[in-house]
């Protein structure tokens, strides 16, 4: 009786489990088309917590997980990761790297688990990418010291009471300043 019930339990995980990559594929294209707008959330992060109890982080370990298979499937559709935590391993390499340590894996007969695909990519010449922790991280040091220089000047301004910079010019030249990044950001 136990036995009959643990298979069906685990006859729905398993199936589940196999449904990581729809799931990530529909979280991405909401968060890229911000579609949770439509439901009044500010934020992707507020909208899978509220909305289907998920961590941010499990969110985008999932939207991960789906551009690896995306990445993956032309070169093998019919032998791909099983769920999300096989294409985790992957996901921090580049896509051609990713693509070179799965030909590689599938050919070795290793059995496919997460543990199996991590031990191989150990094991390889590539190394992974290191992603920037957040948008923050991507700025370049010069840019840093103007940053902080500027920041700087607004506290002795601040402690200043603005008598020698209005707080109005200041926020002019914030404008400015944001105007001037959003331009930018829209060039081809």
């Amino acid at each position: 009786m136990t036995a009959n019930r643990l298979t069906k339990l685990e006859n729905v995980i398993e199936t589940n489990q196999r449904k990581f990559y729809q799931i990530g594929k529909a979280l991405k294209a909401i968060r890229d088309e911000r579609l949770f707008r439509d439901l009044l959330f500010d934020r992707f992060e507020t909208y899978v917590k509220d909305r289907w109890d998920m961590a941010r982080s499990q969110a985008y370990r999932l939207i991960e997980a789906a551009n690896v298979i995306d990445n993956l499937s032309p070169i093998g559709d019919g032998n791909l990761p099983e769920n999300e935590s096989q294409t985790r391993i992957l996901a921090c390499f580049t896509k051609e790297d990713q693509r070179k340590i799965w030909r590689a894996f599938t050919s070795s007969g290793m059995a496919l688990t997460a543990a199996n695909i991590r031990k191989y990519a150990r094991e390889g010449k590539t190394k992974p990418v290191k992603k920037p922790n957040s948008m923050i991280d991507i700025i370049s040091a010069s840019y840093k010291t103007a940053a902080m220089a500027m920041l700087e000047q607004i506290r002795w301004a601040q402690n200043d009471a603005w008598q020698s910079t209005s707080r109005e010019a200041a926020l002019f030249w914030l404008k400015v300043m944001k105007d001037k990044i959003g331009h930018e950001k829209r060039r081809p």
